[in-house]
């Protein structure tokens, strides 16, 4: 085990209200990883957004604000064809949102990629229509070490976001699926401390909504779709309402999609669950006067069959799609497998979801696992997940009826492998070792769901004697029913292994596709037949859209012949020009054989057209941060539908992979005897083609070494290097040739990162990151202060460098309640008190207060209020 586990009763994602007499949703915290795994200094991670901060916002005020975007485009689902559905009499409209969390409920450490292999990775894109990030993030400039994961729950002393982005690597996943992805908005009267929905609601001198606009501009930068607003605070003024729904206009009309939880009396404002779509919820998806607001609605989960037969009708009597609109909800992170609230209660007369269908937590399969950072019991969350979606740990087949049925028993599967080309590498996203054609590139277990492929289908749909698993190689330890040998991954960190002992015919369904067959089409299967030579024979399964009841197979010559390698067979399509598959699986059959074994490295659909990119352009070192052994890097982005993914190279071992125009790399030199070689970039094409590299050569020997450098409070940035060279630079500015240090002056004192770079005339430049001095606040505004008689609310300031508040009269310090519970504190803490303690009664009428503002770095400003 790489870090330690701990469950608590999650204080930044607490789950949304669940039973009548309200139980903390129990979750398990994403700590901090260590090791080769631990964070890098530099390494990009997202963070969560106060109102305040958003109207900061620019594309340039994040630190990892080019970083973190993602750039896969949403891409188009084929049509649905009830015949090759799992459950045939399945309506395929019926949506599904899923509520979750992305690599964990990692508080400082929301990454795109790591070093790790036991990380979670969503593997049931197929199943879901939008995938909505859960779990609470510091926002910007919470200094790290306030974070002690060995503390109560109730311990987390910092503010947390109301906004929670979705990760850019999730978001590149969903969107090669379809699916959408979406932020979460989220309070409550504890979670975001006095934090409000108030703050959205500001408008401006032309009565616009700032906040929403900067929620606009924020999705488009990074790339995702929409929002899940969870307003769970105890009320919304009433006259707040017709400007809520307003906001939420703003948003939806600006072509995003928004999902508003089951929570406001429309007449009220209250906190009341209908557990139901209707009168007092449905405005705040179709107004009578503003029209639509939103798209949809989570309801609450004290739904029963009454209630929701009662929600799809409504939902029909306004004109609106229930199977769109109206989300019945299941709390899968509190009641798991043993869920109190029965979907079944969710299908008509015909056994057809009469509403669409939310989880919350899903990701319960590996957050709440014992060892789950251990990666000899990833398998074990694995099983759970495809239970969770399929109903059976196997996939094989479903569980009895008095079992949880898997969501595939209501939604039916989607893909969205379409065209003419498809190709996949059976990789899941991350692996124990990287493997280039079968050979080992890279020893080091990695997780980056970026280059994750479109997941199987149907895990796993197999009729016959033949177990099916994902082979990550010989250090994976793999579920006790399975007895292969582990050979690994043909390109990338897995392959598909079909093992077991042979009887008969076994047909494998794999993929739902839509793919055209044009004279020239191909299928090019890489297998390696494990097991000794037999009278097996390997088969592409296909079937077509016109007739998609009739399997053909088309056998592979020889393939039941032991290989000593990975070899690759090209079987023609030509023969069915013009027809469309609708399915692509795998046929085994033959006599009895025991202990047969063959591995799937790459399945391929060509079309004889030429579809490889070409060569990158543009490559270039962005920071060289040796100091920590880091490196980013940049490069020019071609357009998504020339390119799918961009893979990077050190001297032939892999670094990375992403459709992106930026890569972090981590332990970059990974024990090179010289810091010096060629990196190169490969664009690679959606049929799995790889163009000529683009080359860049770098030599850290011969440039300044290790760079470091200091700031300090007179405003001076010390940079050191090791060594001294001629033409040296530092940020472009001559020094002398023997120089290996500069002072520079007249930089910031009050915070902030900078970036220095020091340059020589052979080398390559190399830089440093760190953070400026910070010897001011500013003083806490005077105006903040509303004042009723001798009743004075103390609201929070909207800057990013505060911490404390202390509040003083006649300089004995004022008590404030916090959230949980926790007890009174002489100060204001950002993110922990109450709202209502904002508010103080002074002893006296004629006393003196005062207000004394403190910051991260212990810098104090004192404020006159009376």
């Amino acid at each position: 085990m790489s870090r330690r586990r701990t469950t608590a009763v999650a204080a930044a994602a607490t789950a949304l209200l669940l039973t009548a007499a309200p139980l903390p949703a129990r979750a398990s915290d994403t700590l901090p990883w260590t090791g080769d795994a631990a964070k890098g200094a530099n390494q990009p991670y997202q963070h969560g957004y106060s109102t305040a901060d958003l109207l900061r916002w620019t594309p340039e005020s994040d630190l990892f604000g080019e970083l973190l975007r993602s750039r896969v485009p949403l891409e188009k689902r084929v049509s649905p064809q009830s015949a090759t559905q799992q459950h045939p009499a399945l309506d395929p409209a019926v949506e599904n949102l899923t509520l979750a969390g992305d690599y964990g409920n990692a508080f400082f450490e929301s990454y795109q990629y790591n070093n790790e292999f036991s990380a979670y990775l969503f593997n049931f894109w197929q199943y879901t229509d939008y995938y909505a990030s859960w779990h609470g993030m510091p926002v910007e400039g919470v200094p790290e070490e306030m974070y002690d994961p060995t503390a109560d729950w109730r311990e987390k002393w910092f503010e947390f976001g109301m906004l929670n982005l979705p990760n850019a690597g999730y978001t590149n996943a969903a969107h090669r699926n379809g699916v959408k992805s979406l932020g979460t908005i989220f309070f409550s009267e504890n979670d975001r401390g006095t934090q409000t929905y108030t703050e959205l609601l500001k408008q401006d001198a032309s009565g616009d909504y700032p906040v929403a606009r900067k929620l606009i501009e924020l999705a488009r930068w990074y790339g995702f779709d929409g929002y899940f607003i969870n307003q769970e605070e105890p009320s919304v003024a009433v006259a707040d309402i017709p400007r809520y729904k307003q906001f939420l206009k703003v948003i939806k009309d600006a072509g995003l999609y928004v999902q508003f939880y089951d929570s406001v009396h429309d007449t009220t404002g209250a906190r009341t669950y209908q557990n139901a779509f209707n009168s007092l919820n449905s405005p705040f998806v179709r107004d009578p006067q503003l029209g639509d607001v939103s798209d949809s609605m989570f309801l609450n989960y004290w739904w029963n069959r009454s209630r929701l037969t009662s929600s799809a009708a409504h939902a029909k009597s306004i004109g609106l799609d229930p199977r769109k609109v109206s989300f019945a909800g299941v709390e899968a992170g509190m009641y798991q497998f043993e869920q109190p609230y029965d979907l079944r209660d969710n299908l008509d007369a015909n056994g057809v979801p009469m509403n669409a269908i939310a989880t919350l937590g899903a990701d319960f399969v590996h957050a709440d696992m014992a060892n789950k950072e251990d990666d000899a019991e990833q398998w074990r969350a694995y099983d759970r997940e495809r239970r969770w979606w399929t109903g059976s740990t196997t996939g094989s087949a479903t569980d009895d009826a008095a079992g949880w049925k898997g969501i595939d028993s209501y939604i039916t599967e989607r893909s969205t492998i379409g065209g003419t080309v498809f190709d996949t590498t059976f990789n899941t996203g991350h692996g124990l070792e990287w493997r280039e054609k079968g050979v080992i590139s890279d020893r080091a277990e990695w997780s980056n769901i970026n280059v994750q492929d479109k997941p199987v289908t149907w895990q796993w749909n197999n009729t016959g004697t033949l177990g099916v698993d994902y082979d990550y190689g010989p250090d994976y330890v793999k579920a006790d029913r399975f007895d292969y040998q582990q050979i690994g991954g043909y390109q990338g960190g897995s392959s598909l292994v079909i093992q077991g002992d042979l009887t008969g015919r076994n047909h494998l369904k794999l993929y739902r596709t839509e793919l055209r067959v044009d004279t020239k089409s191909t299928i090019d299967l890489t297998y390696r037949k494990v097991s000794p030579t037999d009278a097996s024979t390997v088969s592409a399964a296909l079937t077509f859209t016109d007739d998609p009841s009739t399997v053909v197979t088309i056998p592979v010559p020889d393939s039941g012949v032991q290989t000593a390698g990975w070899t690759t067979a090209t079987l023609d399509l030509g023969a069915h020009r013009g027809r469309t598959i609708a399915t692509v699986g795998l046929d085994v059959d033959g006599a009895t054989v025991d202990d047969y074994q063959v591995n799937i490295g790459r399945l391929t659909v060509n079309d004889g057209r030429k579809h490889t990119p070409g060569k990158p352009t543009g490559l270039h070192i962005r920071g060289a941060l040796t100091a920590s052994d880091e490196l980013e890097l940049g490069w020019d982005l071609a357009p998504y539908d020339e390119v799918a993914e961009y893979a990077v190279y050190d001297d032939g071992r892999y670094l990375g992979g992403v459709y992106d125009d930026v890569l972090y790399v981590k332990h970059f030199t990974a024990g090179k005897a010289e810091t010096k070689g060629t990196l190169e970039l490969r664009a690679i094409g959606h049929d799995g083609s790889v163009s000529k590299p683009q080359r860049l050569d770098y030599d850290f020997t011969r440039g300044p070494g290790a760079v470091t450098a200091t700031a300090a409070a007179d405003g001076t940035l010390t940079v050191k290097w090791r060594n001294a060279g001629k033409g040296t630079t530092v940020d472009g500015v001559a020094v002398p040739d023997t120089a290996t240090e500069a002072v520079l002056t007249g930089r910031p004192t009050d915070g902030g990162h900078y970036q220095v770079t020091v340059e020589a005339a052979k080398g390559t430049p190399v830089a440093f990151r760190g953070e400026y001095a910070d010897t001011t606040v500013e003083p806490y505004p005077a105006d903040l202060v509303a004042i009723s008689g001798n009743r004075y609310t103390f609201h929070t300031p909207a800057t990013k460098d505060w911490y404390k508040l202390y509040v003083e009269e006649d300089g004995v310090a004022k008590t404030f309640a916090t959230t949980y519970s926790s007890g009174a504190k002489p100060y204001i803490i950002r993110g922990r008190t109450t709202t209502v303690a904002l508010t103080v009664t002074p002893v006296s009428t004629t006393s003196r207060l005062t207000v004394t503002i403190e910051d991260y770095s212990g810098n104090k400003a004192t404020t006159v209020i009376r």
